[in-house]
């Protein structure tokens, strides 16, 4: 799957050295799962864990790597369905290292090893298709927490 874009309404947080990309439709969850990996951070579930960009995620191809920045004038902020925008600490910048799509279409229960990988600006990624609303946070955690050679 091959995709170019400078600027993807996704979330982003940044998990120890890579971030993870959400991505998805319009009130699937993106910020709440932002949300719940930032604070599975600062429980220590995940060691650090900081918002890179919420709403609007800038992309750069750079060396080999997917860089992430927040756009400029939400930069820091976060939305909470019911509570309205937070302002967090944030990463400036970070390297993407793996793609979540929230409410995906090709989701399954056992997904092929052929949809676990996305191209973005010519940068191949691991990625994790999530059925429209299925709790992704296990799926992640378990893939943050497993080295990539350990995907079947």
């Amino acid at each position: 799957m091959a995709e170019r874009s400078a600027s993807v309404h996704a979330s982003c947080v940044l998990v120890g050295a890579r971030a993870v990309l959400i991505r998805g439709p319009s009130g699937c969850g993106k910020s709440r799962l932002a949300l719940e990996l930032i604070q599975g951070g600062a429980a220590g579930a995940l060691g650090f864990a900081r918002l890179v960009a919420d709403d609007r995620v800038h992309l750069a191809p750079t060396s080999g790597r997917l860089l992430a920045r927040p756009a400029e004038a939400l930069a820091g902020l976060i939305e909470v369905r019911g509570v309205g925008l937070l302002r967090l600490p944030y990463e400036p910048c970070a390297v993407v290292g793996f793609v979540l799509d929230l409410g995906a279409q090709d989701a399954s229960r056992l997904t092929d090893p052929q949809q676990r990988e996305v191209m973005i600006d010519g940068i191949l990624l691991p990625r994790l298709p999530a059925a429209s609303g299925a709790a992704a946070l296990p799926a992640v955690l378990a893939i943050l927490n497993l080295p990539r050679e350990s995907w079947l």
